[in-house]
């Protein structure tokens, strides 16, 4: 072979590679068919990375006339479910729709809930809304909790140094009043196949009513729809045509956990003002579970604490880039069905014995259970009442404040209060039920006040949204819910130690700092005069528990309904 026909034959062979090369091309089958995509989603974990004990109650497959409870939830079982449902399908993306943390157990929010965004960032959690309990400690320590690093004053305290979350908090409507912009990421674009899918995340309107106002200072909270919407323009500019919001506001069904039956609250009438570019909303906030078609959109929640993954599949079409079709599957993380993830038993090990010390204090003996499903048909129930009897108790001495009336809310118990057969309570178990760290505040309210705040737990244009007060022994009063709003306390009826309160008396009142700054709504709160700050609300529970051995519930007959 001579040194001139070497080089054209390496032509030749480069060039019969590249016409190969191109057939192969031209005879390579084309993607076809819709682009399938795999949401999965959770709400409202609260820092549950033990299977919490109350499970999920669901209607019973042999007697649909009744309820049963299913053992279910908590990070070890739910990190198998998600790891899992991932493998049906490679196109996938786990969210969340806020209130990760906050209102914890005693595990997760003694290391401010550090070990849960440790716990969903190890189980791979992409995206999530911002809850109103994400900023119960305030804007700085969410940043914290998403940037990472040792708290500002405790320091680090877990076994390892805090990196922050992996996932990616979403606020499109929280405004930092000092910047006029958002406090974290409107939304994420995502691309599946190539395709662009835009995530939304929001907190709720209302969230200044719900936290602290020192938690939301320097923070605006704009309206739901509206922010969505404007944000739409700006997502199609992008090449975005499928668009998913995750919102921290959600609904009350009728209808059992894969249902909609029934369906009311405050998302109804948001997702009816979405613009129809939106093609799915994942919810949370009311800890119910339901799956729902409002004004054509699916709409999906996963009731609370990990004991629901919402299986959602939606269709692409590759040439609108748009959703054409999309289902869901509420799956219970039941604890039979779904093993413990090594990595998760690992992680929650290594605080458990940290924070074991602490947790198996003793404090006290009950002699039944203080169950929060023990209810009245007023809505009263035995562990509400026993924690406002020992909200009274702390704050009754003239120099703790001098109360003879308290109220707590029902939305700030976190956990029953359930009998071992020892006997005994621990500091766990009180601090799992009061987990917020709020002072007791006692101020003074005239009778017509109180009374306009007992008005006040009915909301809503039908006055079907209820968010109950439980009250203190020696208080008493009726209701007539069939009576218009602003008017459903029977006049006459309330009661202090069997005399009728004194519209234009004064009376010494105690409720916990969440609920005095306004909290939950409950706004007549707002003019209480002649505060008293007192101790923190678990530690009156403690104290209270501990000095009577062998407590047990009394009666529900201090709210009574006459309708």
């Amino acid at each position: 072979m001579s040194l001139k026909s070497k080089p054209h034959r390496l032509i030749l062979a480069l060039a019969s590679t590249l016409l190969l090369g191109a057939c192969a091309t031209q005879m390579a089958p084309q993607a076809s068919g819709p682009v399938q995509v795999k949401v999965l989603a959770i709400n409202d974990f609260h820092g549950n990375l033990e299977t919490p004990p109350s499970g999920i109650r669901i209607r019973d497959p042999k007697d649909p006339s009744k309820t049963i409870t299913v053992p279910a939830g908590g990070a070890e079982h739910l990190a198998t479910a998600v790891a899992e449902l991932r493998k049906r399908n490679p196109n996938h993306v786990f969210v969340a729709a806020g209130d990760l943390i906050g209102g914890s157990p005693l595990l997760s929010s003694l290391f401010h809930d550090e070990p849960t965004i440790e716990s969903l960032s190890l189980m791979g959690l992409h995206l999530s809304a911002v809850g109103n309990h994400e900023f119960d400690a305030g804007k700085e320590e969410l940043l914290r909790r998403q940037k990472g690093g040792c708290h500002p004053t405790e320091g680090c305290k877990g076994p390892q140094p805090f990196k922050g979350a992996s996932f990616k908090y979403l606020a499109a409507s929280t405004i930092d009043e000092a910047t006029g912009k958002t406090l974290l990421p409107a939304y994420e674009i995502r691309r599946f196949e190539g395709i662009p899918v835009g995530f939304i995340g929001l907190t709720l309107k209302s969230t200044p009513e719900l936290v602290t106002p020192t938690g939301v200072a320097g923070l605006r909270f704009e309206d739901e729809a509206e922010t969505v919407n404007k944000l739409v323009p700006e997502l199609r500019a992008k090449g975005v045509e499928a668009i998913v919001v995750m919102i921290h506001e959600g609904g009350f069904p009728t209808g059992d956990y894969n249902e909609c039956a029934g369906i009311s609250g405050p998302i109804v009438d948001i997702v009816k003002k979405l613009d129809k570019a939106v093609d799915l909303i994942v919810s949370g906030h009311t800890h119910r579970a339901y799956q729902c078609q409002i004004d054509g959109r699916l709409v999906t929640s996963g009731d609370r604490y990990g004991t629901i993954v919402s299986e959602i599949d939606l269709q692409l079409d590759r040439t609108t880039r748009d959703v054409i079709s999309a289902s869901a599957n509420n799956v219970i993380v039941r604890t039979e069905q779904f093993a413990k993830d090594p990595a998760q038993t690992s992680l929650i090990a290594a605080y458990k014995s940290l924070a074991a010390p602490l947790e198996r204090r003793v404090i006290g003996r009950i002699e039944a259970s203080f169950a929060r499903d023990n209810i009245s048909r007023a809505g009263s129930t035995v562990l509400g009442q026993l924690i406002a009897d020992a909200q009274l108790a702390a704050t009754t001495k003239p120099a703790d404040g001098g109360a003879v009336i308290a109220f707590m809310n029902a939305g700030g118990v976190r956990a029953d209060l359930l009998r071992r057969p020892s006997g005994e309570v621990t500091f766990g178990d009180v601090y799992a039920i009061q987990p917020f760290g709020n002072m007791l505040t006692t101020m003074t309210l005239s009778g017509a006040q109180i009374i306009a705040l007992l008005e006040q737990q009915w909301r809503g244009n039908d006055g079907n949204q209820i968010v109950t007060l439980h009250v203190s022994a020696g208080f008493s009063y009726s209701q007539d819910r069939s009576r218009p709003l602003g008017s459903r306390v029977v006049p006459g009826s309330v009661k202090l130690n069997g005399t009728p309160l004194d519209p234009n008396a004064s009376y010494r009142v105690t409720v916990n700092s969440f609920l005095a700054s306004g909290g939950d709504g409950f706004r007549v709160l707002n003019e209480g005069k002649d505060r008293r700050m007192g101790m923190l609300d678990v530690e009156a529970l403690e104290r209270h528990i501990a000095s009577q051995p062998g407590l047990k519930p009394g009666p529900l007959d201090r709210v009574t309904r006459v309708d």
